[in-house]
């Protein structure tokens, strides 16, 4: 296992020395937890463009094993965090990869090992000073920063849909943040991201996320 001196932490508000390869790191791999869940075997992280080249120097690797854990920029955990996770029993590597021309540089695909089911996996970019965007979940082709609560829907092609969600979210006084569709025209399929100003009760999460009329569905608190 590497050492780190002068790549480890290097102040109270994020990880250093990049914020784009450190701190979003820490910020995918977090947000990737709350869409997939913890209750993972273990977990593999692909790394593209810029981050396989650079993730060793500017601790990328801890920032991510660190944000599974579900440890914020600034926590001073994320320097030993692969003890940590090893202490816990959680199983992680690092594989450098080529995910396409399509992806930016900072460019990580988080993948999820389960016992009981099937994997799933996120992939997130860096975009500079910690912000991130999540373009991908399990092939649902998206685009949101987790900066608010979310819910994910995909769907094959049908009016009402929008109609249906912002009536129950207005009904309950739910203010929409954002609101986002993109469609596979090959596939006749949409999704749809909505971003919330507070975090979904469990009565509309069972309203919306178990609606028959969705082929799959995602909720994503802060």
């Amino acid at each position: 296992m590497a050492e780190y001196g002068a790549f480890d932490v290097l102040g109270p508000i994020m990880i250093g020395p990049s914020s784009s390869h450190t701190a979003g790191a820490c910020r995918i791999a977090n947000t990737a937890a709350k869409i997939c869940g913890k209750n993972f075997e273990s977990v593999e992280f692909l790394l593209h463009g810029s981050f396989a080249h650079t993730y060793k120097g500017h601790g990328t690797d801890k920032a991510l094993v660190g944000g599974i854990m579900g440890y914020e920029t600034d926590d001073e955990r994320i320097k030993t965090s692969f003890e940590i996770a090893e202490s816990e029993g959680i199983k992680f590597s690092f594989k450098t990869t080529d995910l396409g021309e399509k992806y930016h540089p900072n460019t990580v695909k988080v993948l999820f090992h389960y016992k009981d089911q099937p994997d799933e996996y996120v992939i997130g970019t860096s975009i500079g000073g910690g912000a991130i965007v999540i373009v991908d979940i399990n092939g649902m082709e998206i685009e949101f920063r987790g900066e608010h609560p979310t819910i994910l829907l995909q769907y094959d092609e049908q009016q009402g849909v929008i109609a249906y969600v912002s009536s129950l979210l207005a009904g309950n006084s739910y203010n929409i943040e954002s609101i986002n569709t993109q469609k596979d025209k090959l596939k006749n399929l949409v999704t749809l991201t909505i971003e919330i100003d507070r975090e979904l009760s469990d009565d509309l999460k069972n309203a919306v996320l178990k609606a028959e009329r969705f082929n799959a569905t995602k909720y994503v608190g802060v």
